[in-house]
Formats: structure tokens, sequence, C-alpha cells
């Protein structure tokens, strides 16, 4: 019973108006709107409000959930951006600094290279170095002649051991169907076996001679000529600094002109270490390169000798020694043909 007339009582103090609306009251008519609207669309969680003092406070007093959660993730996404833009202008600056560099450089090199072709320029000349490096491209070239003759010697001489041996199996077989002349063919097809079995065995010692020179002129003479390759250039670039230096010194002596000459100081520096430590290994090598030339051509020139000698005068005996001498084993016959897996 009192509930129903506290009921009646809050029912009484909402005036109606003639016309079923609200009364004039500022408060009741902004809630009665408000209830309308949530009773027709709904709650809408990004413009919900969070209210400081009240229902009815000031403005100030209401942040937006939507604008929160924006800033954040606004704040998050332009962080990564700002990090990814950083990294990105990094490498742009690094990379524009290398080709800044590298261009430089081209051009004074270059530069360098025109005035010495001009006799314009002048350059640093080691006389003792130079001439020890001519006298091992001039050796390349002569040893490169001898590789090519011993690997043309080795052709022909194969081919001759596939003839002989060929013309014994055909001797053998004459011998087997001719019974006059089966003696004539028979000894006639020992002999060719017996100089196909030597020429095999010379050609054992004949291919390890010329492995031997190629190893010594492909791989070890060429490894000094590109220390050397990287020692004229070094040199040339040495040189080119050097000149820069030469020319800026000349110039005025003001604030930037100085500036400039303490780069191109420190630059000659930089290039004069790289060129003496170059040197350095160009003469080294050269010495190394000498003593196991000598080692190696003795070794080989005395097998060659030995190989030939033996092979030509027929003694089968010292020809197999000379291979036992030098550790040279022989491969087996058809040892190079592939097998038919590795045909297929």
């Amino acid at each position: 019973m009192t509930d129903s007339i506290m009921s009646k009582a809050a029912t009484m103090e909402i005036p109606i108006n003639s016309n079923g609306d609200t009364g004039t009251l500022p408060e009741d008519d902004s809630l009665e709107q408000d209830l309308q609207q949530v009773m027709v669309s709904g709650p809408n969680l990004n413009e919900t409000s969070i209210v400081s003092g009240g229902y009815g406070g000031t403005a100030e007093g209401i942040i937006p959930t939507s604008s929160i959660k924006g800033s954040n993730m606004h704040h998050s996404s332009s962080s990564s951006s700002i990090t990814a833009e950083e990294t990105t202008r990094g490498v742009a600056v690094e990379k524009l600094e290398t080709m800044k560099k590298w261009g430089l450089n081209t051009y004074k090199c270059t530069k360098q290279m025109i005035s010495e072709r001009f006799g314009r320029g002048s350059r640093t000349v080691d006389l003792e170095l130079e001439a020890q490096i001519e006298v091992l491209r001039d050796t390349k070239r002569k040893y490169e002649n001898v590789l090519r003759l011993a690997r043309a010697l080795t052709n022909h001489f194969y081919n001759m051991v596939q003839t002989q041996h060929a013309l014994g199996d055909t001797f053998a077989d004459l011998s087997q169907k001719s019974p006059e002349l089966r003696d004539e063919f028979g000894y006639n097809a020992e002999t060719q076996k017996l100089l196909c079995k030597n020429g095999e065995t010379l050609l054992g010692a004949v291919n390890f001679f010329v492995s031997s020179i190629n190893t010594l002129v492909n791989k070890t003479m060429e490894d000094t000529l590109m220390t050397i390759k990287m020692y004229e250039n070094a040199r040339l670039e040495f040189d080119a600094y050097r000149s820069d230096l030469e020319e800026l010194s000349l110039g005025p002596r003001d604030a930037v002109a100085m500036a400039r000459i303490e780069a191109a100081q420190q630059q000659y520096q930089v290039q004069k270490d790289k060129y003496e430590r170059l040197r350095s290994d160009v003469i080294i090598k050269l010495k190394f390169l000498e003593e196991n030339k000598v080692k190696v051509m003795h070794k080989q020139l005395l097998l060659f000798h030995n190989a030939i000698s033996a092979y030509f005068a027929g003694n089968q005996q010292q020809l197999e020694q000379t291979l036992k001498q030098f550790n040279i084993k022989l491969r087996p016959p058809g040892a190079d043909k592939p097998s038919w897996l590795e045909e297929q």
C-alpha cells in the first residue's frame, strides 16, 4: 500500500501537457529526450561518455571513450611509422655516402691514370719490385707455352698408344686365323702390347707432369698476380690522393682550405698504409713463389727426363721404378670411363 502511494506520488510530480508531452522543466525535458533516444537506437559504445561531476555537469568533465581508444591507436601507429621511416632514411643516407665516396675515388684515380698516360702526372716507382713483377709475367707466359706443348704431346701420345693397342689386337686376331703367319703375327702382337703397356706407364708420368705445371701456372702464379693487381690499384689510388694533397697544399690557406687539406692528409695516410701493406705482401709472395717454383720444377723436370729416357730406351723396369720414385699411381684401364648409370 505504501509503495503504491509513493509510486503514485512520484507519477503525479511529472506534469503532462495536453498533447501528452512532458512539461517545460529543462532537466526533465532533457532526461526524457535521452531516454527516448536510447529506447529507439540503443546505446552506442563508440559514443559512450565518461561523465565527471554527475549527469548534467559541464562539458569539461566529458571524455569520449572513442577519442581515448583512437588516440592510443594513432600514437602506436605513428610511432612504428616514424621508426620505419628513420630506418629507411638511415639506409638511404648510408648508400648515398658510399656512392659518393666511390664516385670521388673513381674520379681521382681516373684523373691520375690519364695524367700518367699523357706524361703530366708523377707516379710512385719501385724499380726493383717492378722488375721482379715483369720477370714473373714473362715466366708465366713461357710456362704456359710449356704447358700447352706438354698437353699436345700427351694427346698425340695417347692416340699413338690407342693405335698400338688396336694394332696389337688385330695382329693377335690374324695370328689365330692365319696358320702360315701365326708366329710372325704373334710376336708383332706381343711387341705392340708391350709398347702399349709402356706407353700407358709413360702417359701416367706425363699426365702428372702436366697436372703439376698447371697447378703452378694457373693457381700459384695466378694468385700472386692477383695480389700484384691489387698492389697496382693501391699504388694508383695512393698517387691520386698524393697529387690531390699536393694541389691543395699549393692553394690558399684560409679556414675552409685548411679543413680540406686536413681531410686530404687523412685520406692520403690511409692510402699510403694500404699501398705499403700490399707492397709488403707482393714481396713476400714473390719470394715464396720463386722458392716453390724451383722446388716443383726440379722434381717435375727430373721425372719427365727419366720417364722419357726409360720409355724410348725400352727399359720397362726403369720406367716403372721412376713412377714409384715419384709416388705416381696408374689408373686401371677404363677408370676414366663413366659407368652406365652416369651415362643415363
